[in-house]
């Protein structure tokens, strides 16, 4: 049983039974927020569902109902690549992300108290899991995609792996099966930064007291991983920053990308929970889609039933290299099975698909004009 609710663009499903988490715990009374796009009428045969990376909310477009620009404003809405007037589209916020899903933020019914580190751990499976209970609770039996990009990459596979038969065609950008060791070792720097943080007070900081420096510094190193060496090279160079320093401060910011990445970890702080952060950052580097076929990644892609799949990547990738998205495409092959792989030479890494959309809104408007 699940019950709807609605405040603006923003919608909330809230479950009333227990959710069980894939490696133990139950959460009760869970909430997972999304957004919807389009005429509700064609949900039944012209669905698509879209997964979101590590940081942003449900608000993947703007609507009549929350004009602001939303994450993916340039490939959804009528005529754009995800075109709202063919299709009904469904953004869930991530179970476990601090943006109106129940996340380690939320209040546990039991004790009234944030969950905090109480919270189960957070694996891919759970969050594609939630996004399925919002497409039962809509009535929609079968998608005619699903859509993701980074951590909504390797949830669209976790999805297509626990229910099949019940996608059509399936979208993987700059995703994984499985982490790299070295985007596993990035990720866990970012979690040490933050827990060694002393405002973190293993996870009991009160949001008046957050540590703030942790999350600035990992999110400057994931900034440093999300583009390219090259980009950096071509955007900044050594341009001197146009600051002042501060007094006292000898080791202040000397050049623009220094500036560049300090206002956006700034941005960044305060607006996503850090315990959050450590939960959802975890669940990527213990994704492993082989663990959903009987010995390998490419036994679980051929499980699928999918009809199409298009799988793109971008040649600067240093989270998600090249060879993860070729890894996927060629698991996917065969059974009759239509099997688009597109290696996009995008300048700005793993951040592409978010900025360079000359390059990626012809290659998704193509595939989604045929589904």
């Amino acid at each position: 049983m699940a019950q709807e609710a609605n405040t603006g663009a923003r919608k909330f499903l809230k479950l009333t039974r227990p959710f069980e988490m894939r490696r133990g715990g139950v959460l009760h009374d869970v909430v997972i927020a999304y957004e919807t796009w389009g005429d509700p009428a064609r949900r039944h045969d012209h669905a698509v569902l879209i997964f979101t990376g590590l940081s942003p909310s449900a608000h993947a477009a703007s609507s009549t109902e929350d004009p602001s620009p939303g994450w993916w404003e340039d490939m959804i809405g009528p005529g754009r690549p995800i075109d709202t007037s063919r299709f009904f589209v469904i953004c869930v916020n991530s179970l476990g992300s601090p943006f109106g899903s129940t996340s380690p933020a939320s209040v546990n019914p039991a004790t009234g108290e944030p969950y905090r580190l109480t919270f189960p751990v957070l694996t891919v499976e759970d969050i594609a899991r939630a996004g399925h209970e919002v497409v039962v609770a809509l009535g929609i039996k079968q998608l005619a995609a699903v859509v993701g990009p980074s951590l909504g990459g390797m949830t669209v596979l976790a999805y297509c792996a626990l229910f099949p038969n019940e996608v059509r065609n399936l979208v993987s950008i700059s995703a994984a099966a499985r982490s790299t060791p070295f985007s596993i070792a990035l990720r866990s720097l970012q979690r040490e930064i933050i827990r060694r943080d002393p405002a973190w007070r293993d996870g009991n900081y009160t949001p008046d007291a957050i540590p703030v420096t942790g999350m600035r510094l990992a999110r400057k190193l994931g900034m440093i991983t999300y583009r390219s060496a090259k980009e950096w090279q071509l955007r900044f160079g050594r341009e001197r920053a146009h600051v002042e320093r501060k007094p006292g401060d000898p080791f202040g910011i000397d050049f623009e990308v220094e500036s560049y990445l300090e206002n956006h970890a700034v941005k960044f702080t305060g607006r996503y929970d850090p315990n959050c952060y450590l939960y959802v950052s975890r669940a990527m580097d213990l994704f492993d889609l082989a663990e959903h076929g009987s010995s390998s990644v490419a036994d679980a892609l051929q499980r699928f039933t999918v009809e199409r799949a298009l799988v793109i990547g971008v040649e600067t990738d240093l989270l998600f290299p090249i060879e993860q998205q070729k890894e996927i495409a060629d698991g996917l092959q065969g059974k009759g099975r239509e099997v688009e792989f597109h290696c996009l030479p995008s300048l700005q890494g793993h951040d592409s698909f978010l900025v360079d959309m000359d390059r990626f809104r012809p290659v998704i408007g193509d595939f989604l004009q045929k589904a």
